[in-house]
């Protein structure tokens, strides 16, 4: 048989899709995987339901039901003063993940560097190559996971077609500071580069609230502002996510979304278009009940011995690894003694060994589920 695509054959099983059968296999609590193990708001299920029995149950349009688009746009005005027409600057896709899709295959020329902030979530590597990018990593470095100016200024070239914000961050649980936004926007004024902001943690913020990247000055007009309901709603397997931006740009990413999924599910949507404009009661229980879960895990991984970084954002936290011991090694002993899974994070970097010196642990999960976990980190000391 002739050969399959050379890029998508390069590709292998995703480090999720790998440490969640080893948890299976050893019978060990899974804190790697990124989703929650409790359901959404019950409310927002009754409404997908009551949907299905009014009969919203064909294609929906395929840049995403109106109302839907109306009320990202209403949130986006109330929350950020930041303006986006419906009509023609917002466009509903399967989840953030489709929108990163969507977005690289519509922008991005075979041969166009494209600028990652490393460690990243794996989606963005496997798009961007699928586009026939070139991908340019720039490093954050623990435990602040801060850049260095000087990499950054390297990274960046006349080739430069895109950088990738993710804020708040995954899986470090870093929210970029104002100054660096404005380093990098000062340098895409000067390089005229797309900004593509992955934004899809900005309800789960602890200390100070979020600050999307098109609301700073100059950003606006060249930033992919991206976004989902899935982890604000707990509801990650119903993909609702969208694009925002120039209606130049979103009409390019239609273009590919129309010919990959068409639209998301229509009761979904108007369940999500209800939910989005009733939200202000939900995300003050949906903060304090994240909160609770963070200082749960991180405080309990401190008291075992684990050199833990306090999230700022995210429902992750990073673990630093004691000097000798390699990330990938201690995942599979912890779940094979502690039968306890985590994710190693050098399946999050292509330049820096950073990642071989740190683990990520989710906090997504019931109270029930941390505590058990906790309980067998301390059945006896880990070994790091």
């Amino acid at each position: 048989m002739k050969p399959l695509n050379h890029t998508v054959s390069e590709f292998k099983e995703s480090i999720f899709t790998t440490m969640t059968k080893m948890a299976l296999e050893n019978s060990a609590i899974n804190l790697s995987q990124g989703f929650p193990d409790f359901d959404g708001p019950k409310w927002v299920g009754d409404l997908a339901a009551k949907a299905m029995a009014d009969g919203k149950n064909q294609y929906a349009p395929s840049l995403g039901i109106l109302p839907l688009r109306t009320a990202i746009a209403n949130n986006y005005k109330r929350f950020y003063n930041l303006d986006y027409d419906p009509i023609s600057e917002i466009v509903v896709t399967n989840g953030a993940t489709e929108a990163i899709f969507c977005a690289a295959m519509a922008l991005i020329n075979p041969g166009d560097e494209v600028v990652v902030f490393e460690p990243f979530y794996d989606s963005y590597y496997a798009s961007l190559k699928m586009a026939g990018a070139k991908v340019i990593p720039v490093t954050l470095f623990a435990p602040e996971f801060t850049y260095k100016m000087s990499d950054l200024k390297a990274a960046i070239t006349v080739k430069t077609k895109m950088v990738i914000v993710n804020n708040p961050h995954n899986p470090t649980g870093k929210i970029f500071s104002p100054a660096e936004i404005k380093e990098i926007s000062e340098l895409a004024e000067k390089f005229d580069f797309y900004i593509l902001s992955d934004e899809v943690y900005e309800f789960l913020t602890f200390d100070q609230a979020h600050n999307p990247t098109a609301c700073f000055e100059n950003l606006r007009k060249r930033t992919i502002t991206i976004s989902s309901t899935g982890k604000t709603f707990g509801l990650t397997g119903w993909k609702v996510g969208w694009a925002c931006g120039p209606s130049e740009i979103i009409k390019a990413i239609h273009n590919v979304h129309q010919f990959t999924t068409f639209c998301v599910a229509h009761p979904l949507q108007v369940a999500m278009a209800e939910a989005l404009a009733n939200m202000d009661e939900y995300l003050v229980d949906f903060k304090r009940q994240y909160r609770a879960k963070r200082d749960l895990l991180v405080n309990g991984l401190k008291e075992v011995g684990f050199n833990v970084i306090k999230p700022a954002g995210t429902y992750f936290t990073m673990a630093i690894l004691k000097d000798g011991e390699s990330d990938i090694e201690f995942c599979q002993k912890l779940i094979r003694e502690k039968k306890v899974a985590v994710i190693p994070t050098s399946a999050f970097y292509i330049k820096s060994d950073e990642g071989t010196r740190m683990v990520r642990f989710c906090f997504a999960k019931k109270d029930e589920t941390l505590n058990a976990a906790l309980t067998n980190l301390k059945s006896k000391e880990p070994s790091q």
